[in-house]
């Protein structure tokens, strides 16, 4: 186990409610589990998204925190949140990573790995 290491686990749904396919936007919400699976507290300080639809149009997305939040998350501990994105396409792929400083110091990033936007009823 890395002294450093935060393990994220996702969860995505469509929101059809949100969406308007006619003009091409699709929304999904997607649940972020963020693990502290180090050995010392450390902080998420900014985020970075690679969200990319299907017809390979790319958005980039920068910023501190969180949904508002910088949390400090003691080990064993873990964070969750809800946030949203919409593409143009009713099937996309995100993927990302968290930018964190522990609380000796030591900064360190936590991958995201790349996860499905799909609409249901949607083959890619």
């Amino acid at each position: 186990m890395s002294q450093y290491e935060f393990s994220v686990s996702v969860e995505t749904r469509y929101l059809s409610e949100q969406s308007d396919p006619d003009g091409r936007q699709y929304a999904f919400a997607y649940t972020l589990t963020i693990r502290n699976t180090g050995e010392i507290p450390a902080q998420l300080i900014s985020r970075h998204w690679v969200i990319t639809d299907s017809d390979g149009h790319v958005q980039e997305v920068k910023g501190l925190g969180v949904v508002g939040h910088q949390p400090l998350i003691p080990p064993g501990e873990r964070f969750e949140y809800t946030s949203w994105a919409v593409i143009a396409t009713p099937v996309g792929t995100m993927r990302g990573e968290f930018f964190c400083v522990a609380e000796d110091g030591e900064h360190f990033e936590a991958p995201i790995a790349e996860f499905a936007l799909h609409m249901p009823r949607t083959l890619h």
